[in-house]
């Protein structure tokens, strides 16, 4: 079997080969109050020689009988096992405070999406201080500061992630009015994250590192100059 996939050490993509592929399962056929279940394993590593990791994901499906046979039914649970997220490996040249936020908001993304929904909104924070150095006393106040700098989608979904965050960092005048975030939903979260990394911190390195080298090229060739003149 060969499907695409991206690696979360090195973040490289890449086609996956029977080589680099390994899954084993093991099923609960002993009668239980929530059904049987085939639990399946499955390893991947990296083809990537200078990464060569290796990631175990856990799958647990329905386990039925039908037409004389046992068969997997429907998804019920997935685990990220190694590495125990699906955090993609960040540069060290973005601040640690925001990767650790961002990390753990990967981590409990499904074990407690609202957590991870209240840590988005923390990461944004630090990125909004960071990249475009505002320190307001409320991150609506922050976020407002940086409206007309970047395009307005952006910043609707800025706003969006600070109001959906609110849901878990503040509780509502009415204790019993009860407001879920989706595991699906704290994704999106995590994913403009991702996005705003890209865009700002990465994009800039890059540009920054293009155009010295080019800074570079011309003063060397200038030293060559000189040297031929002298």
């Amino acid at each position: 079997m060969n499907f695409k996939w991206h690696c979360p050490y090195c973040n490289h993509y890449t086609t996956i080969l029977d080589s680099n592929f390994h899954q084993g399962g093991t099923a609960l056929t002993i009668e239980n109050k929530n059904g049987h279940r085939y639990l399946l394993m499955q390893f991947i590593v990296c083809p990537n020689i200078d990464c060569n990791e290796y990631t175990l994901t856990a799958f647990l499906y329905e386990y039925k009988y039908r037409a004389g046979s046992w068969r997997t039914g429907d998804l019920l649970q997935q685990w990220n096992l190694i590495p125990p997220s699906e955090a993609k490996a960040m540069p060290n040249y973005i601040p640690i405070p925001i990767i650790n936020d961002y990390q753990e908001a990967c981590l409990i993304r499904d074990l407690s999406p609202k957590a991870s929904a209240t840590l988005s909104r923390r990461c944004l924070q630090g990125i909004v201080r960071d990249y475009w150095g505002v320190k307001k006393e409320r991150l609506v106040d922050e976020i407002d500061e940086i409206k007309d700098k970047i395009d307005p989608l952006t910043w609707k979904a800025i706003e969006a992630v600070r109001k959906i965050g609110n849901i878990g960092a503040h509780m509502e005048k009415d204790i019993n009015l009860v407001i879920e975030v989706e595991p699906e939903e704290s994704k999106k979260l995590i994913q403009l994250i991702e996005l705003l990394i890209s865009e700002w911190y990465i994009n800039r390195y890059e540009r920054e590192k293009n155009l010295n080298e080019i800074i570079g090229i011309s003063i060397e060739k200038d030293e060559q100059k000189q040297g031929e003149i002298e």
